[in-house]
């Protein structure tokens, strides 16, 4: 696989790695696409799930019939350049479905094997790999930053010293949201925002509240290389993306471009048409936050994993640790219609969130970069999940999520994506920071 040199330790060219032999997987029968509306499912209470851990197979039917009508709603109306979507149940792939184009200009489409950007979904790659080294007894959690990077300071002395490992993939720095992104975005060298978090005023105490940061988030890149001698997106290879069978996933630009099928980003060209453009660099100097490429048979390997169906790779214990509640985020149950009306609360694990949806445990992550958009969301009560990446502007796959699980577990039906209204007016583009 082919790596951008990311990171501030990470300046020594690495050698061509092994070609790593692929991992097989095996597979659910795909149900067929629908062809016209359907019926929405009958409703049953919420509850009438609490005395089983298994989503009855006719909920499941129900679900998935509707969202693939949903998703020909989503063709017709030409509201993504490209979408790649599928939904886990029980370690099987129980549907799976790709629309639009990887390249709108040229229309080549986008297969389950098209490697899109992850953007934020690539945090918890960083926050496993963090942990199988604790448990390879390389460092722990509550490892102090300080003492393996030197460098690292923050504008308080003392709170300089009592910054964990946890803290900073916690996003409980207590920096502001964000911190830097701005001029990461302008082409700041990551080296010197890292070196420049010693002039930024704490909102809180270390460990005492809620601030996303990518930049700071970063800095465990940093630190393994400093405990293990190996480059961060190396572990990452060897430990996660070989033994999974992620035979797309990567690191960098190049390694997105140069794969046999990669998605473009995309802007609007006028009210029924997307542009291709080439990807912005940025994001991919913070690896750790937003490195990461893969494809849809790659993130249903990764979703299979995370919530518990290769335990020879990602054990329960360190899942169990990853998950966990930590800071609360209590914004985050405001941020969106859907949210609003489903979440009874919020937090923020370590590279994960974490829902109370419907009175159900959701672990859930979004991303954006410009041109991309990501969503992973899963129960781990249930084993059941869903991953969806598109390469365009707008919030259609993040919408469409909530719609599939009110489905499966016979909450209200509401239209959250609204693909069972008229179209909306096309809206103006607007340039989306990546969070």
């Amino acid at each position: 696989m082919q790596f951008r040199k990311l990171s501030l330790l990470m300046a020594a060219v690495l050698g061509a790695t092994a070609a790593w032999a692929a991992a097989s997987t095996a597979r659910a029968a795909l149900p067929a696409r629908s062809a016209g509306p359907v019926a929405h499912p009958a409703r049953h209470d919420a509850t009438d799930l609490d005395a089983t851990t298994t989503i009855p197979p006719d909920r499941a039917k129900a679900a998935m019939d509707a969202y693939a009508h949903w998703l020909d709603v989503v063709a017709q109306r030409n509201e993504v350049a490209g979408l790649a979507t599928a939904v886990v149940i029980n370690d099987k792939v129980a549907y799976e479905r790709e629309i639009g184009y990887a390249d709108a200009s040229t229309q080549e489409p986008v297969t389950p094997d098209t490697v899109f950007r992850l953007a934020s979904l690539s945090k918890a790659f960083a926050t496993a790999l963090t942990g199988l080294l604790v448990d390879d007894g390389r460092f722990n959690w509550d490892t102090k930053l300080a003492d393996a990077l030197p460098f690292f300071q923050l504008k308080d002395a003392q709170a300089s010293g009592e910054v964990t490992v946890k803290d900073i993939l916690g996003q409980r720095l207590g920096l502001p949201h964000n911190t830097y992104d701005q001029m990461l975005e302008d082409n700041v060298p990551y080296e010197e925002l890292v070196r420049k978090l010693d002039e930024v005023s704490l909102t809180c105490n270390v460990g005492e509240c809620y601030g996303y940061q990518n930049v700071a988030f970063s800095l465990i890149g940093d630190l393994i290389y400093a405990e293990t001698g190996d480059f961060f997106y190396h572990q990452v290879d060897k430990r996660l993306f070989f033994p999974l069978g992620m035979t797309n996933a990567s690191y960098g630009r190049e390694a997105l471009e140069s794969s046999k099928s990669w998605a473009r980003p995309h802007r609007p060209n006028g009210a029924h048409g997307w542009i291709p453009f080439d990807p912005n660099e940025a994001y991919y100097r913070v690896a750790p936050a937003a490195g990461v490429n893969a494809s849809l048979r790659d993130m249903e390997l990764w979703l299979i994993a995370q919530m518990g169906g290769r335990q020879d790779v990602l054990p329960q214990p360190l899942l169990d640790d990853l998950h966990a509640p930590g800071v609360p985020t209590p914004e985050e149950m405001r941020a969106t219609p859907w949210r609003r009306a489903r979440l009874s609360s919020a937090s923020y694990a370590l590279g994960w969130r974490v829902f109370t949806y419907g009175g159900e445990t959701m672990v859930f992550h979004a991303g954006a970069v410009e041109g991309y958009r990501t969503m992973i969301a899963f129960f781990p009560k249930y084993h059941v999940g869903m991953v969806s990446m598109w390469n365009s502007p707008g919030a259609i796959g993040t919408d469409l999520m909530p719609m599939v699980f009110d489905t499966m577990f016979g909450l209200p039906h509401v239209d959250w994506a609204g693909v069972e209204s008229d179209p909306p007016a096309a809206a103006p583009y607007h340039k989306r920071r990546h969070h």
